[in-house]
């Protein structure tokens, strides 16, 4: 799906969007990508060239605290000029629509566009309609995709648990508002884990999503059974019309990771989280950086896979020659 607006004629990368439908080798290439800035990335004062001379705007839609400011901070290590537009402030407050914002953007000759929108498919309107050289990266559109959220994921737990095919991987909580989870679940099919698990009450799982190759779990205990990665998500109450559940207490009752159920996992079994954490609705606050917590390493981790991506998008396919563009 969409396969044929992220790659160009040559197979390359051109925008990013959705995981779904992307061949394996070209996650491969930018998990080893990141993993060459995360090794360098010790050292917080380097800098790479590969998009000096290159401009990147982050057009956010919706709040964000870490995936606005891991992509502000990836494109400034990859020495992009980067501008941060306040959506709020801009002229689609006054009633000007994505496609005028695009072009007119566009017109102020920008290379890459980090888009996150409320609406499911925003960032493929962006795409469809973006002129030459001019490539989009989806940093979320509504419960569609966040394809950098679920690559980071598995860049870290490839660096803890490299063998996918022996894995089983239970995603907990409001896995029907989550694009998160329908991210990692392309990216974890993509890279052959064993088994994927959703486990939420039947209100906040998705109708049909057994077709994506998911066992469906309604009780945490047959959900965290012998799984040895556990990815949390929090309740986005921000996009539920109605009531999807009684209570956040009574979620945290049934749903809730606490210590007592942690023992449950599997030995040496990992924890995961994409934030924001609700401290006492999906996670006991004593778990959250603790030893088998990940959730601080994903956000370090972000920033690495981001610089990927935009290397590949931007650099991979028109390098420019010491930092001249040519448009």
């Amino acid at each position: 799906m969409n396969t044929h607006l992220q790659l160009d004629e040559r197979g390359r990368l051109r925008h990013l969007l959705t995981l779904e439908g992307l061949p394996r080798e070209h996650l491969l290439e930018l998990l080893d990508r990141a993993e060459s800035f995360a090794g360098a990335g010790d050292n917080r004062s380097k800098k790479h060239p590969l998009l000096h001379g290159r401009t990147v705007v982050n057009l956010f839609f919706e709040p964000s605290t870490r995936t606005r400011t891991t992509f502000e901070i990836a494109a400034k290590r990859l020495s992009a000029d980067v501008i941060n537009l306040q959506v709020d402030a801009s002229s689609t407050s006054k009633g000007e629509t994505l496609l005028d914002t695009l072009k007119t953007l566009e017109a102020m000759q920008v290379d890459l566009f980090v888009v996150r929108h409320q609406a499911s498919g925003a960032a493929h309107f962006f795409a469809a309609h973006a002129g030459p050289g001019v490539a989009v990266l989806n940093a979320g559109d509504g419960r569609h995709a966040h394809p950098t959220q679920a690559l980071l994921d598995v860049f870290t737990i490839r660096r803890h648990r490299p063998d996918f095919r022996k894995l089983t991987v239970a995603i907990v909580g409001d896995v029907l508002h989550s694009r998160v989870a329908r991210s990692d679940i392309h990216a974890l099919h993509t890279f052959g884990v064993r088994e994927i698990r959703v486990v939420a009450p039947r209100t906040l799982i998705p109708a049909g999503i057994e077709t994506l190759g998911v066992r469906v779990c309604h009780t945490l205990q047959a959900g965290l059974t012998g799984a040895d990665i556990v990815m949390l998500l929090r309740l986005q109450k921000e996009r539920m019309v109605g009531a999807f559940l009684p209570s956040t207490a009574e979620f945290h009752r049934d749903f809730g990771l606490t210590a007592e159920r942690l023992a449950k996992l599997a030995p040496e079994a990992l924890l995961m989280h994409p934030g924001p954490i609700n401290r006492g609705v999906e996670i006991g606050g004593e778990l959250a950086y603790g030893a088998p917590s990940l959730i601080l390493e994903q956000v370090s981790h972000g920033i690495a896979v981001r610089m990927a991506a935009m290397a590949m998008i931007i650099h991979d396919r028109n390098p420019v020659a010491k930092g001249r563009r040519t448009r």
